[in-house]
């Protein structure tokens, strides 16, 4: 699938420095100083702030870039929710994914009520642009309610250890939130995981399911992948 880099007009860095410390930070349990550290070990002098800001404005461009390359989602998605601490407040944040753990999407919301609930199925149903055989929840009587009103003929299984797919899809959330000490605002918070969500599972081919030199092969096609979409080769790269 072909798709147009970015435009990096009126940037004094190169592209390849400007992808490598977004992809540094959303690959990577680091702080924007962290990243400007090991830049500056390899020579490159540039600062926290900058790497700020590259990574607003082109994190989200390169994860929905990566995104249109993912094949349509799979019919069985597994639906689930966690709390997240946001300025000292409590949250909510919703993911959906396919059976094969593919992101199909995140969602900050403040409650995890009926009204949530419907309002994470429509936006799904919306940007998936796809209806699923099956949706496989927790417990959570939301979910119940909101299928019901909106796609009753769709198979619902609510059982709290059906839904490991989606528990472990949160694990990298987790670790990020750790490393960040927590998130400062709904809205950075969305931007941050809605951008994470595309590109570091980008980077994380199942690696149980393949042998040592299979997993180098798989990165060594995501990395040329990565190459084409963000623009720093124009050379066809296999999905």
């Amino acid at each position: 699938m072909s798709s147009v880099p970015p435009s990096y007009k009126g940037h004094q860095y190169p592209v390849e420095i400007i992808s490598h410390c977004v992809w540094l930070y959303f690959r990577f349990p680091l702080s924007f100083r962290e990243v400007e550290e090991l830049m500056l070990e390899r020579g490159v002098i540039v600062s926290y702030e900058t790497v700020r800001r590259w990574c607003g404005k082109f994190g989200q461009t390169y994860a929905n870039a990566l995104r249109r390359r993912q094949p349509r989602p799979g019919d069985k998605w597994h639906l689930d929710e966690i709390f997240i601490k946001i300025n000292g407040e409590q949250k909510y944040l919703w993911r959906a994914v396919d059976q094969d753990g593919n992101v199909l999407d995140i969602l900050v919301q403040n409650r995890r009520d009926k009204a949530a609930a419907r309002r994470f199925f429509r936006r799904l149903l919306k940007k998936t642009q796809a209806v699923p055989r099956v949706i496989v929840t927790d417990k959570l009587r939301s979910y119940g309610a909101a299928h019901r009103e909106i796609r009753p003929s769709v198979e619902h299984r609510s059982h709290k250890g059906l839904n490991n797919r989606a528990e472990n899809s949160h694990q990298p959330t987790r670790q990020r939130e750790r490393a960040m000490k927590n998130f400062r605002s709904v809205g950075g918070a969305q931007r941050f995981l809605s951008a994470f969500s595309g590109i570091s599972p980008h980077f994380r081919p199942r690696r149980h399911l393949l042998t040592a030199p299979e997993h180098r092969a798989e990165k060594t096609v995501r990395f040329a992948v990565w190459e084409q979409i963000t623009g720093v080769t124009g050379r066809p790269a296999a999905a």
